[in-house]
This record gives structure tokens, sequence and C-alpha cells, in this order.
């Protein structure tokens, strides 16, 4: 074998080497990029009368599906609907809390103008709790009105955030509540299904509401799991 063959067959050899390192590097590199996605078990919406809209389920990826995310939507219907959708994300870098709180609101914002929602700005109010799954989150809240149809329905809004460092990802909750129903002629606030999404453990929110309703183990924010 010549000299220049045997340099041709080291070099080939060489480059299948680096390619074949590199699809390696590129397998572990996908398969630990995999979306964990968070949820709420069956048991917990079912305590609360609530299921989730399966034709609601909706995924997508970015950047050659480096960034991913999922979203489950669950809900209650009747006089006083009600809806939570809980956003899966994993992005190359995780977001830090104050960029997850902007994203947030602006997404409020924009979904209030898309569906006909005016949003009481002056009366959102921003916080801070623990869920069951021991994550520390930060919320927001807006007071509106619901202006899509000839009659003002009074709704409230949350939104929340965390990021779960087991999974490498970050969760984004969204969840809409109608609590009068002048359709029907009844301008009282019922605010039953405000409170299955808000309640916790702690009673975060019996103090603002008022009401023992917002304090439990079965809340749906509460009990999300994303690890």
């Amino acid at each position: 074998m010549s000299e220049d063959s045997g340099g041709r067959e080291n070099r080939l050899y060489v480059a299948v080497t680096i390619i074949i390192a590199i699809v390696i590097i590129l397998t572990v590199f996908f398969s630990a990029n995999s979306l964990n996605v968070a949820y709420i078990d069956g048991d917990i919406l079912t305590n609360n009368k609530w299921f989730e809209d399966i034709n609601e389920r909706d995924s997508q990826e970015r950047l050659f599906g480096l960034e991913k995310q999922a979203s489950f939507t669950y809900k209650i219907e009747g006089n006083y609907p009600a809806y939570l959708t809980v956003t899966s994300i994993k992005t190359l870098f995780m977001m830090g809390e104050d960029d997850l709180l902007e994203k947030i609101i602006e997404t409020i914002n924009n979904e209030a103008i898309n569906l006909g929602l005016v949003l009481d700005n002056n009366a959102s109010f921003i916080g801070q709790r623990a869920l069951n799954n021991s994550h520390k989150t930060r919320y927001v809240i807006f007071d509106g009105v619901d202006n899509s149809t000839n009659i003002s329905e009074t709704i409230k809004i949350i939104g929340e955030t965390w990021n779960c460092g087991t999974k490498g990802t970050s969760i984004i909750c969204i969840g809409f509540a109608q609590i009068t129903d002048l359709l029907h002629n009844n301008s009282n606030e019922n605010l039953a299904n405000w409170a299955a999404i808000l309640k916790d453990d702690d009673g975060t929110f019996t103090s603002e509401y008022g009401s023992s309703a917002f304090q439990g183990y079965d809340g749906l924010i509460y009990n999300v799991k994303c690890h």
C-alpha cells in the first residue's frame, strides 16, 4: 500500500470517527432535551367537576426541535364557565422568573384583545406562593369584563408561573373564570369555579375574597404535576 493511499485511509477513518462522535453527542443532547409535560391528575379534575378538553391540546417545536412547548386545557361549563391552560416550555436556556412573569402578562393582555375582554389593570396584583409540588410560584391576577357578546360579564384571570429545575422546564398557567351570569339575570358573583382554580392548603386567597372556599387540598394550579 502506498503512503498516499494509507494517508487517505487514515483521513477517512478520522472523518468517520468525528461524524460518529457528532451523531452520538446530538443523540444524547436531543434525548436530554425531551419535554416533560406538566398536567393535572384526573382525580383532582373530577373532584372539582372539571374535564380536559382534548381538542385544545397543543404542541409546538422551534429551532429544529431544540425548543419545545405543549399545553393542556381544562374546563368547566355551565352558567359560570371557566378554564385553565397549563403550558410547559423547554428552551435552550431556562427563562428567569422576571422574564416568565413579563411573558405571562404580555400573553394575557394579547389574548384579552383577541377575545374581546377588557382588563382593569388598576385592579391587578402580583404575589407569590408555594404549590403542592413544593415549587414557589409568581402570579398576577386581573379583574375585567367579557365584552365578546352584547352582555358584559364580570371575569377574573390569573397567570401563574414557575421553573421546574428537576426537568428543566418552565410552566405557565393561565386561568379564566366568569363570575356573573347577567345573561340569566343573575348579577350576584359566583366564585366557586374561580376558587377551584386558586385554592390551596394555606388558604393564600381566603383573605382577599373572604371565603373559606379558597382553602383546600384540591386546587387546580396547586396540584399541577411537572416532575
